[in-house]
Protein backbone atom coordinates (compact mmCIF):
# COMPACT_ATOMS: atom_id res chain seq x y z
CA UNK A 1 0.00 0.00 0.00
CA UNK A 2 1.31 3.41 -0.92
CA UNK A 3 1.05 5.92 1.91
CA UNK A 4 -1.38 8.82 1.63
CA UNK A 5 1.55 11.24 1.58
CA UNK A 6 3.07 9.41 -1.39
CA UNK A 7 -0.22 9.64 -3.27
CA UNK A 8 -0.39 13.32 -2.43
CA UNK A 9 3.03 13.78 -3.95
CA UNK A 10 1.87 12.14 -7.13
CA UNK A 11 -1.20 14.36 -7.26
CA UNK A 12 0.87 17.48 -6.81
CA UNK A 13 3.12 16.45 -9.67
CA UNK A 14 0.43 16.05 -12.26
CA UNK A 15 -2.79 17.80 -11.35
CA UNK A 16 -1.68 21.41 -11.80
CA UNK A 17 -3.40 21.20 -15.15
CA UNK A 18 -6.61 22.14 -13.30
CA UNK A 19 -5.65 25.81 -13.88
CA UNK A 20 -4.84 26.23 -16.94
CA UNK A 21 -7.41 3.86 -28.86
CA UNK A 22 -9.95 1.93 -30.67
CA UNK A 23 -13.55 3.12 -30.79
CA UNK A 24 -16.61 1.10 -29.99
CA UNK A 25 -20.09 2.55 -29.77
CA UNK A 26 -22.87 1.13 -27.65
CA UNK A 27 -26.47 2.21 -27.71
CA UNK A 28 -28.30 2.83 -24.42
CA UNK A 29 -31.06 0.63 -23.12
CA UNK A 30 -34.59 2.03 -23.46
CA UNK A 31 -34.95 2.92 -19.77
CA UNK A 32 -32.20 5.52 -19.92
CA UNK A 33 -33.57 9.01 -19.38
CA UNK A 34 -30.33 10.94 -19.83
CA UNK A 35 -27.71 8.79 -21.55
CA UNK A 36 -27.92 8.97 -25.35
CA UNK A 37 -24.78 7.04 -26.31
CA UNK A 38 -21.38 5.96 -25.08
CA UNK A 39 -18.23 5.59 -27.13
CA UNK A 40 -15.06 3.94 -25.93
CA UNK A 41 -12.22 6.41 -26.33
CA UNK A 42 -9.48 4.19 -25.00
CA UNK A 43 -8.38 1.51 -22.58
CA UNK A 44 -4.99 1.91 -20.98
CA UNK A 45 -2.88 -0.32 -18.79
CA UNK A 46 -0.81 1.18 -16.00
CA UNK A 47 2.21 1.13 -18.29
CA UNK A 48 0.32 2.83 -21.13
CA UNK A 49 -0.92 5.47 -18.72
CA UNK A 50 2.63 6.35 -17.80
CA UNK A 51 3.52 6.71 -21.49
CA UNK A 52 0.42 8.76 -22.23
CA UNK A 53 0.72 11.09 -19.26
CA UNK A 54 4.43 11.68 -19.81
CA UNK A 55 4.04 12.27 -23.56
CA UNK A 56 4.00 16.01 -23.03
CA UNK A 57 6.47 16.16 -20.12
CA UNK A 58 8.97 13.45 -19.10
CA UNK A 59 8.96 14.69 -15.50
CA UNK A 60 5.57 13.06 -15.08
CA UNK A 61 7.33 9.69 -15.08
CA UNK A 62 7.63 10.15 -11.32
CA UNK A 63 3.99 9.13 -10.94
CA UNK A 64 4.60 5.61 -12.26
CA UNK A 65 4.96 3.98 -8.81
CA UNK A 66 1.66 5.45 -7.65
CA UNK A 67 -0.64 4.22 -10.40
CA UNK A 68 -2.68 1.27 -9.23
CA UNK A 69 -5.08 0.27 -12.01
CA UNK A 70 -5.54 0.47 -15.71
CA UNK A 71 -8.47 2.60 -16.86
CA UNK A 72 -11.21 2.78 -19.46
CA UNK A 73 -12.35 6.09 -20.92
CA UNK A 74 -15.71 6.70 -22.58
CA UNK A 75 -17.30 9.69 -24.19
CA UNK A 76 -20.87 10.01 -22.97
CA UNK A 77 -23.50 11.95 -24.89
CA UNK A 78 -26.49 12.86 -22.77
CA UNK A 79 -29.62 14.99 -22.62
CA UNK A 80 -29.66 18.26 -20.70
CA UNK A 81 -31.20 21.73 -21.00
CA UNK A 82 -29.65 24.66 -22.81
CA UNK A 83 -29.78 28.17 -21.35
CA UNK A 84 -33.10 28.78 -23.11
CA UNK A 85 -34.66 25.77 -21.42
CA UNK A 86 -34.71 23.68 -24.58
CA UNK A 87 -33.36 20.13 -24.61
CA UNK A 88 -29.85 19.79 -26.00
CA UNK A 89 -27.31 17.00 -26.19
CA UNK A 90 -24.09 17.56 -24.28
CA UNK A 91 -21.08 15.37 -23.60
CA UNK A 92 -18.37 14.50 -21.12
CA UNK A 93 -15.74 11.93 -20.26
CA UNK A 94 -16.41 8.97 -17.98
CA UNK A 95 -13.20 7.39 -16.69
CA UNK A 96 -13.12 4.36 -14.46
CA UNK A 97 -10.55 1.93 -13.05
CA UNK A 98 -10.28 -1.60 -14.38
CA UNK A 99 -10.47 -3.50 -11.13
CA UNK A 100 -12.67 -5.72 -9.04
CA UNK A 101 -14.96 -4.40 -6.35
CA UNK A 102 -16.72 -1.06 -6.12
CA UNK A 103 -15.57 2.54 -6.29
CA UNK A 104 -16.75 5.99 -5.29
CA UNK A 105 -17.45 8.59 -7.99
CA UNK A 106 -15.99 12.08 -8.25
CA UNK A 107 -17.62 14.61 -10.53
CA UNK A 108 -14.87 17.02 -11.53
CA UNK A 109 -15.96 20.34 -12.99
CA UNK A 110 -13.15 21.57 -15.21
CA UNK A 111 -11.60 25.01 -15.11
CA UNK A 112 -11.67 27.61 -17.86
CA UNK A 113 -10.77 26.36 -21.32
CA UNK A 114 -10.54 28.53 -24.42
CA UNK A 115 -10.63 25.87 -27.17
CA UNK A 116 -13.00 23.02 -27.88
CA UNK A 117 -10.07 20.60 -28.16
CA UNK A 118 -9.45 20.97 -24.42
CA UNK A 119 -12.86 19.55 -23.50
CA UNK A 120 -12.76 16.39 -21.38
CA UNK A 121 -14.59 14.19 -23.89
CA UNK A 122 -11.77 14.54 -26.43
CA UNK A 123 -9.36 13.26 -23.78
CA UNK A 124 -6.43 15.03 -25.43
CA UNK A 125 -3.00 14.11 -24.12
CA UNK A 126 -2.39 17.53 -22.57
CA UNK A 127 -5.90 18.02 -21.21
CA UNK A 128 -6.96 18.25 -17.58
CA UNK A 129 -9.17 15.22 -18.04
CA UNK A 130 -6.33 13.05 -19.34
CA UNK A 131 -3.86 13.88 -16.62
CA UNK A 132 -6.05 14.50 -13.57
CA UNK A 133 -8.77 12.08 -14.61
CA UNK A 134 -6.35 9.30 -15.45
CA UNK A 135 -4.56 9.57 -12.14
CA UNK A 136 -7.66 9.69 -9.97
CA UNK A 137 -9.23 6.82 -11.90
CA UNK A 138 -6.07 4.74 -11.63
CA UNK A 139 -6.16 5.33 -7.88
CA UNK A 140 -9.61 3.77 -7.81
CA UNK A 141 -12.24 6.45 -8.45
CA UNK A 142 -14.91 6.62 -11.14
CA UNK A 143 -14.58 10.07 -12.70
CA UNK A 144 -17.40 12.02 -14.34
CA UNK A 145 -16.03 14.99 -16.31
CA UNK A 146 -18.69 17.15 -17.99
CA UNK A 147 -17.68 19.23 -21.01
CA UNK A 148 -20.43 21.77 -20.21
CA UNK A 149 -22.63 23.27 -22.90
CA UNK A 150 -20.64 24.80 -25.72
CA UNK A 151 -17.93 22.14 -25.92
CA UNK A 152 -17.77 18.62 -27.30
CA UNK A 153 -21.09 17.45 -28.74
CA UNK A 154 -22.68 20.87 -28.13
CA UNK A 155 -19.84 22.94 -29.61
CA UNK A 156 -22.11 24.65 -32.13
CA UNK A 157 -23.63 26.85 -29.42
CA UNK A 158 -21.81 29.43 -27.28
CA UNK A 159 -20.41 28.32 -23.95
CA UNK A 160 -22.33 30.07 -21.13
CA UNK A 161 -19.23 31.10 -19.21
CA UNK A 162 -19.74 31.53 -15.45
CA UNK A 163 -23.48 30.96 -15.77
CA UNK A 164 -24.62 29.31 -12.56
CA UNK A 165 -27.78 27.61 -13.73
CA UNK A 166 -26.52 25.92 -16.89
CA UNK A 167 -23.21 24.85 -15.36
CA UNK A 168 -25.13 23.18 -12.54
CA UNK A 169 -27.68 21.46 -14.77
CA UNK A 170 -25.14 20.25 -17.34
CA UNK A 171 -22.95 18.84 -14.56
CA UNK A 172 -25.89 17.22 -12.75
CA UNK A 173 -27.23 15.61 -15.89
CA UNK A 174 -23.74 14.28 -16.67
CA UNK A 175 -23.77 12.55 -13.28
CA UNK A 176 -27.20 11.13 -14.05
CA UNK A 177 -26.01 9.85 -17.41
CA UNK A 178 -22.93 8.40 -15.70
CA UNK A 179 -25.20 6.61 -13.23
CA UNK A 180 -27.09 5.03 -16.13
CA UNK A 181 -23.83 4.15 -17.88
CA UNK A 182 -22.18 2.39 -14.94
CA UNK A 183 -25.33 0.35 -14.38
CA UNK A 184 -25.45 -0.60 -18.04
CA UNK A 185 -21.74 -1.52 -18.13
CA UNK A 186 -21.74 -3.25 -14.74
CA UNK A 187 -19.14 -0.84 -13.39
CA UNK A 188 -19.08 -1.13 -9.61
CA UNK A 189 -20.21 2.20 -8.19
CA UNK A 190 -20.83 2.11 -4.43
CA UNK A 191 -23.17 5.15 -4.67
CA UNK A 192 -20.81 7.54 -2.90
CA UNK A 193 -20.49 10.83 -4.77
CA UNK A 194 -17.90 13.57 -4.29
CA UNK A 195 -17.66 16.79 -6.29
CA UNK A 196 -14.70 19.08 -6.87
CA UNK A 197 -13.41 21.86 -9.08
CA UNK A 198 -11.02 24.80 -9.15
CA UNK A 199 -11.50 28.35 -10.44
CA UNK A 200 -14.36 28.28 -12.99
CA UNK A 201 -14.67 24.66 -11.89
CA UNK A 202 -14.98 25.80 -8.28
CA UNK A 203 -17.89 28.06 -9.18
CA UNK A 204 -19.47 25.24 -11.21
CA UNK A 205 -19.00 22.83 -8.29
CA UNK A 206 -20.65 25.17 -5.80
CA UNK A 207 -23.51 25.72 -8.26
CA UNK A 208 -23.85 21.96 -8.71
CA UNK A 209 -23.81 21.32 -4.97
CA UNK A 210 -26.59 23.82 -4.35
CA UNK A 211 -28.71 22.24 -7.09
CA UNK A 212 -28.15 18.70 -5.80
CA UNK A 213 -28.98 19.64 -2.22
CA UNK A 214 -32.03 21.75 -3.00
CA UNK A 215 -33.60 19.90 -5.92
CA UNK A 216 -32.70 16.20 -6.01
CA UNK A 217 -33.90 14.90 -2.66
CA UNK A 218 -32.41 11.48 -1.92
CA UNK A 219 -31.33 10.81 -5.50
CA UNK A 220 -27.60 10.97 -4.63
CA UNK A 221 -25.41 10.08 -1.69
CA UNK A 222 -23.34 13.27 -1.82
CA UNK A 223 -20.52 12.87 0.68
CA UNK A 224 -18.40 16.01 0.30
CA UNK A 225 -17.73 19.05 -1.86
CA UNK A 226 -14.39 20.76 -2.42
CA UNK A 227 -14.40 24.14 -4.16
CA UNK A 228 -11.26 26.04 -5.05
CA UNK A 229 -10.93 29.74 -5.90
CA UNK A 230 -14.38 30.23 -7.39
CA UNK A 231 -16.16 33.53 -8.04
CA UNK A 232 -19.11 32.75 -5.77
CA UNK A 233 -20.08 36.33 -4.83
CA UNK A 234 -20.59 37.58 -8.36
CA UNK A 235 -22.24 40.83 -7.26
CA UNK A 236 -19.38 41.91 -5.01
CA UNK A 237 -16.83 40.71 -7.58
CA UNK A 238 -18.38 42.62 -10.47
CA UNK A 239 -18.77 45.81 -8.45
CA UNK A 240 -15.14 45.52 -7.40
CA UNK A 241 -13.94 45.12 -11.00
CA UNK A 242 -16.00 48.08 -12.19
CA UNK A 243 -15.07 50.40 -9.36
CA UNK A 244 -11.55 49.43 -8.29
CA UNK A 245 -8.10 49.43 -9.85
CA UNK A 246 -6.91 45.94 -10.74
CA UNK A 247 -3.75 44.51 -12.28
CA UNK A 248 -4.57 44.95 -15.96
CA UNK A 249 -3.45 41.47 -16.98
CA UNK A 250 -4.68 40.71 -20.51
CA UNK A 251 -5.72 37.12 -19.79
CA UNK A 252 -7.63 38.14 -16.66
CA UNK A 253 -9.41 40.98 -18.44
CA UNK A 254 -10.46 38.60 -21.21
CA UNK A 255 -12.18 36.35 -18.68
CA UNK A 256 -13.91 39.29 -17.02
CA UNK A 257 -15.12 40.51 -20.41
CA UNK A 258 -16.28 37.01 -21.32
CA UNK A 259 -18.43 36.92 -18.19
CA UNK A 260 -19.95 40.35 -18.86
CA UNK A 261 -20.74 39.60 -22.49
CA UNK A 262 -22.23 36.23 -21.55
CA UNK A 263 -24.61 37.83 -19.06
CA UNK A 264 -25.56 40.57 -21.52
CA UNK A 265 -26.57 37.85 -24.00
CA UNK A 266 -28.18 35.30 -21.71
CA UNK A 267 -30.32 37.79 -19.80
CA UNK A 268 -31.62 39.50 -22.91
CA UNK A 269 -29.94 42.84 -22.26
CA UNK A 270 -28.45 42.83 -25.77
CA UNK A 271 -27.00 46.28 -25.32
CA UNK A 272 -24.71 48.00 -27.77
CA UNK A 273 -21.15 47.64 -26.57
CA UNK A 274 -20.89 51.42 -26.38
CA UNK A 275 -23.25 51.22 -23.40
CA UNK A 276 -20.48 49.56 -21.43
CA UNK A 277 -17.16 50.55 -22.97
CA UNK A 278 -15.46 53.76 -24.07
CA UNK A 279 -12.81 54.34 -26.70
CA UNK A 280 -10.21 53.22 -27.53
CA UNK A 281 -11.28 49.97 -25.83
CA UNK A 282 -14.70 49.95 -27.47
CA UNK A 283 -13.26 49.39 -30.94
CA UNK A 284 -11.06 46.56 -29.68
CA UNK A 285 -13.97 44.79 -27.98
CA UNK A 286 -16.26 45.31 -30.98
CA UNK A 287 -13.65 43.62 -33.17
CA UNK A 288 -12.42 40.87 -30.85
CA UNK A 289 -15.10 40.52 -28.14
CA UNK A 290 -13.69 38.63 -25.14
CA UNK A 291 -10.43 37.98 -26.99
CA UNK A 292 -9.55 41.70 -26.94
CA UNK A 293 -6.05 42.42 -25.65
CA UNK A 294 -6.56 45.05 -22.97
CA UNK A 295 -3.66 45.59 -20.59
CA UNK A 296 -5.05 48.33 -18.31
CA UNK A 297 -7.10 48.13 -15.14
CA UNK A 298 -10.57 47.01 -16.16
CA UNK A 299 -12.26 49.86 -14.29
CA UNK A 300 -10.73 52.38 -16.74
CA UNK A 301 -12.44 51.00 -19.86
CA UNK A 302 -16.08 51.63 -18.86
CA UNK A 303 -18.29 54.58 -19.72
CA UNK A 304 -19.06 57.02 -16.91
CA UNK A 305 -22.77 56.30 -17.26
CA UNK A 306 -22.28 52.56 -16.79
CA UNK A 307 -20.00 53.05 -13.78
CA UNK A 308 -22.53 55.41 -12.17
CA UNK A 309 -25.39 52.97 -12.76
CA UNK A 310 -23.49 50.23 -10.95
CA UNK A 311 -22.36 52.50 -8.12
CA UNK A 312 -25.79 53.92 -7.34
CA UNK A 313 -27.72 50.73 -8.13
CA UNK A 314 -29.83 52.22 -10.93
CA UNK A 315 -28.58 49.80 -13.60
CA UNK A 316 -30.96 47.14 -12.37
CA UNK A 317 -30.87 45.12 -15.59
CA UNK A 318 -27.17 44.37 -15.41
CA UNK A 319 -27.09 44.06 -11.62
CA UNK A 320 -29.99 41.59 -11.59
CA UNK A 321 -28.26 39.48 -14.23
CA UNK A 322 -25.12 39.38 -12.10
CA UNK A 323 -27.07 38.65 -8.91
CA UNK A 324 -28.76 35.65 -10.52
CA UNK A 325 -25.29 34.06 -10.61
CA UNK A 326 -24.48 34.57 -6.94
CA UNK A 327 -23.97 31.21 -5.26
CA UNK A 328 -22.49 32.23 -1.90
CA UNK A 329 -25.43 33.05 0.37
CA UNK A 330 -27.09 29.72 1.17
CA UNK A 331 -26.86 26.93 3.76
CA UNK A 332 -25.04 23.77 2.58
CA UNK A 333 -25.82 20.48 4.27
CA UNK A 334 -22.95 18.52 2.75
CA UNK A 335 -19.47 18.80 4.30
CA UNK A 336 -17.87 21.56 2.26
CA UNK A 337 -14.41 23.07 2.03
CA UNK A 338 -13.45 26.23 0.22
CA UNK A 339 -9.78 26.66 -0.67
CA UNK A 340 -8.46 30.02 -1.82
CA UNK A 341 -5.08 31.70 -2.18
CA UNK A 342 -4.95 34.90 -0.15
CA UNK A 343 -2.87 36.58 -2.89
CA UNK A 344 -5.16 35.55 -5.76
CA UNK A 345 -5.25 38.41 -8.27
CA UNK A 346 -7.63 36.74 -10.73
CA UNK A 347 -10.49 35.56 -8.49
CA UNK A 348 -10.12 37.62 -5.35
CA UNK A 349 -10.03 35.96 -1.94
CA UNK A 350 -13.09 37.81 -0.66
CA UNK A 351 -15.27 35.51 -2.82
CA UNK A 352 -14.56 32.58 -0.52
CA UNK A 353 -14.52 34.66 2.66
CA UNK A 354 -17.91 36.18 1.84
CA UNK A 355 -19.32 32.75 1.07
CA UNK A 356 -18.22 31.15 4.31
CA UNK A 357 -19.40 34.15 6.34
CA UNK A 358 -22.83 34.06 4.69
CA UNK A 359 -23.17 30.29 5.04
CA UNK A 360 -22.26 30.32 8.72
CA UNK A 361 -24.65 33.21 9.30
CA UNK A 362 -27.39 30.94 7.95
CA UNK A 363 -26.43 28.25 10.44
CA UNK A 364 -24.13 26.04 8.37
CA UNK A 365 -21.82 24.09 10.66
CA UNK A 366 -19.99 21.92 8.14
CA UNK A 367 -18.38 24.59 5.95
CA UNK A 368 -14.73 25.49 6.30
CA UNK A 369 -12.52 28.03 4.55
CA UNK A 370 -8.92 26.98 4.03
CA UNK A 371 -6.86 30.13 3.33
CA UNK A 372 -3.75 29.36 1.31
CA UNK A 373 -1.52 32.07 2.65
CA UNK A 374 0.52 33.99 0.10
CA UNK A 375 -0.62 31.81 -2.80
CA UNK A 376 -1.98 33.24 -6.03
CA UNK A 377 -4.43 31.67 -8.46
CA UNK A 378 -1.84 29.37 -9.98
CA UNK A 379 0.34 28.49 -7.02
CA UNK A 380 -2.66 27.58 -4.84
CA UNK A 381 -3.67 24.67 -7.07
CA UNK A 382 -1.39 22.05 -5.54
CA UNK A 383 -2.52 22.93 -2.02
CA UNK A 384 -6.15 22.72 -3.15
CA UNK A 385 -5.62 19.26 -4.62
CA UNK A 386 -3.66 17.99 -1.65
CA UNK A 387 -6.34 19.24 0.70
CA UNK A 388 -9.15 17.86 -1.45
CA UNK A 389 -7.61 14.40 -1.46
CA UNK A 390 -7.23 14.47 2.33
CA UNK A 391 -10.76 15.77 2.72
CA UNK A 392 -12.38 13.14 0.52
CA UNK A 393 -10.29 10.36 2.07
CA UNK A 394 -11.48 11.38 5.54
CA UNK A 395 -15.18 11.19 4.62
CA UNK A 396 -16.27 7.70 3.68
Amino acid sequence: MKSISQRFYALCLVLVVFVSGCNKSTEPTPENQYLVSSTLIGEYSKEQLVQRITAGDPTFSAIAPFLQNGIKVYKLVYKTKNTDGQEIQASGALIYPVKTGTSAMISIQHGTIRTDAEAPSYFATSSEANIAGSLFASLGYIIAYPDYIGYGTSNTVPHPYEHRSSLASASLDMIRASKEFVKQQNVGWDERLYIAGYSAGGFATMSLQKKIEEETGSEFNLKASSCGAGAYDKTAFMKYLIGTKTGGTVSSNQLYLWTMLTYDRLYGLNRTLSTYFKEPYLALIQAQKDKASINVSLNTIFTDTFVKGIADGTDTGFLNAVKDNDVYDWKPKTPTRLYHGTADQLVFYFNSQNAVNAMKARGATNVELIPLNGKDHGTAVQDFLLGTYQFFSSIQ
